[in-house]
């Protein structure tokens, strides 16, 4: 067991597939807290601000991607991880989940060690994550680590964790281009299996938040920054 008291909200319509997670999730000593709907879900996320969401997908009264929408755009849940579980295996349905600012999709049918083995990999790779990032000025562009603050000509950008990651990894080695499995290992850690369109829709939300192209795309190796 990673932390002891992280806090995991889980958000599904299916009772069965609650129980399975939210006693797996238990055991493991995280402290779980469940919700049954999309509203139930928003309402829970505001009342215990858990580390780690789990959304379904396809939720009554509001869909997990909804509830991710809604979540990321107030600032106390900037940083909240969260994971969609779907039994859709359309790459579409993915792909809109990541925009709405998901960190990681588990798809259905799931199997409950591989679900703990994602949480535990997921908040180990946090907990080892370096302290001594510092600020990156270039021009009129910042991008501040302590408080996850990407500034451009005096404006401030909000940016989910993910997005944030991404865009201070390539920032800090500009002109350098990084590999797609370079990115994948640092920003979202080798023991976290993600799909392949994943770093392209993060790098395209990026690039609209920011509204500037600073991001290169190198067709077929990787991406760089350019400022």
């Amino acid at each position: 067991m990673e932390d002891s008291t992280k806090k995991i909200l889980v958000a599904d319509d299916e009772p069965d597939i609650l129980e399975i997670i939210s006693y797996n999730l238990r055991k493991e000593g995280y402290e779980v807290f469940t919700a049954s709907d999309g509203s139930e879900a928003l309402e829970k996320a505001r009342l215990h601000h858990p580390d780690l969401i789990i959304l379904d997908i396809m939720m009554p009264k509001k869909t997990g991607v909804e509830v991710c929408q809604i979540l990321r755009t107030q600032p106390e849940f900037t940083q909240t991880l969260i994971i969609f579980l779907t039994a859709l295996s359309d790459e579409a349905v993915q792909i809109k989940g990541l925009e709405s600012g998901a960190d990681d999709y588990v798809t259905k049918p799931v199997s409950p060690k591989v679900l703990i083995s994602r949480v535990n990999a997921i908040f180990r790779r946090i907990k080892q994550e370096p302290e001594e990032n510092k600020r990156i000025r270039i021009g009129n562009f910042s991008i501040d680590p302590a408080s996850y603050l990407v500034i451009i000509d005096d404006r401030e950008v909000t940016l989910a964790k993910k997005e944030f990651e991404l865009l201070y990894l390539l920032a800090s080695k500009p002109g350098r281009v990084l590999l797609r499995n370079e990115i994948l290992s640092q920003v979202w850690g080798s023991e976290v299996i993600v799909g392949d369109r994943t770093i392209d829709v993060h790098i395209r939300k990026i690039r609209q938040k920011l509204n500037t192209d600073c991001i290169t795309t190198v067709k077929g190796v990787g991406y760089k920054f350019e400022w």
